[in-house]
């Protein structure tokens, strides 16, 4: 059956980042657990390619940009729906209520710090907002995942904002990684020196800690009983993505329509919660029946894998890796400050309150 033309058009953009992907995750499986996220991995690459200029010639960027377009919105919220299938309603409960406010508190101080201290270092506003997400929620998949509700450039914007909003992203994923890495060597260090229990360590941990490979790699340094409470935690945590991208994105539609006219843009009026966020709890919701059997949570999750992966490499072909070494510093401060005061608010919770 012959291909429509929408079809042919979007075909070699996906396919390439579909490649990448592969290759990110095989990468991924080859370097030591936990210390890169294959979604990084594909970011790193499509970075390269962007940065390269391959994509700048005109015959190359008219095959492959529309889908890569797609693939970095349309197919990075199917991948945010699916992993929603890895969390269930029983494995929240589980943590108690002590568990939860120590993920609710860490999440909440989190966010509102780097918001803040973003804004004390005269860090970029959106720049702000992505490494604050990233480092409350769950690292490279959640400012993604803002990205398709935060406040940017829209059609017609000027290329100069286009740039900044592409350096902004690329930014965050950056510090997550750095700082990410970081945890999984400091953290299991600090945890025996304080002599957490097993269970104490695993909540800290999945609070704290951004990447899920990175929590993994962390908690598995101490015990079995810490990285099956740090996983829990972990996923406990990543729930709280779906009400953070609601209420930025109700945010963000007031402070449009408060702008003065000259400012608005004429568009249809978003949906009061993202399309794709419902998606997300509407698979928790399947997950928690516990009808789906665990061949198909498995297939899910590789498909999930790719095309989150797919998508982080068609984000990373409009970075320009040169401009945003060149402007990275009071950004790696702000990092620097928001994985301590994740950690410290973290350990705080925990010791308190378990």
């Amino acid at each position: 059956m012959p291909l429509s033309p929408t079809a042919r058009a979007l075909l070699p953009g996906v396919a390439l980042a579909t490649c990448a992907a592969l290759a990110s995750i095989a990468a991924g499986a080859l370097l030591p657990a936990g210390s890169v996220s294959p979604l990084v991995v594909a970011m790193f690459l499509g970075a390269v390619v962007g940065s390269a200029g391959i994509l700048r010639s005109r015959t190359v960027s008219r095959r492959v940009l529309p889908g890569l377009a797609l693939t970095s919105r349309t197919i990075l919220r199917t991948g945010v729906v699916l992993l929603g299938l890895q969390l269930s309603v029983h494995q929240l409960v589980g943590l108690g209520w002590r568990g939860l406010t120590v993920i609710a508190i860490t999440v909440t101080c989190t966010f509102v710090g780097t918001s803040a201290l973003g804004r004390a270092l005269r860090v970029p506003a959106l720049t702000s907002l992505y490494v604050a997400t990233g480092f409350a929620i769950c690292g490279a998949v959640a400012i993604a995942a803002m990205r398709g509700v935060a406040p940017g450039p829209g059609r017609g914007a000027r290329e100069e904002d286009s740039v900044q909003a592409h350096e902004a992203l690329g930014t965050a994923l950056a510090l997550v990684t750095v700082y990410g890495s970081v945890a999984v060597v400091a953290f299991p260090a600090v945890a025996s020196l304080l002599g957490l229990s097993a269970e104490q360590a695993g909540l800290w941990i999945g609070a704290s800690v951004q990447e899920v490979a990175q929590v993994v790699a962390a908690a598995g340094a101490l015990s079995g009983a810490a990285l099956a409470a740090a996983t829990v935690a972990k996923l406990a945590r990543v729930v709280l993505l779906a009400p953070l991208l609601t209420l930025v994105s109700l945010t963000g539609d007031r402070r449009a329509a408060a702008a003065p006219a000259p400012e608005r843009v004429p568009a249809a009026r978003p949906p009061l919660v993202p399309g794709f966020v419902l998606g997300f709890l509407l698979a928790v919701a399947v997950r928690s029946t516990g009808l789906l059997p665990d061949v198909v949570l498995d297939a899910v999750g590789v498909l999930r894998d790719v095309l989150l992966a797919s998508a982080m490499f068609a984000l990373g072909t409009s970075v320009d890796v040169v401009r945003l070494v060149r402007t990275g510093r009071r950004a790696l401060v702000l990092g620097a400050a928001s994985a301590t005061l994740c950690a410290g608010v973290g350990l705080a919770a925990t010791v308190t309150l378990t």
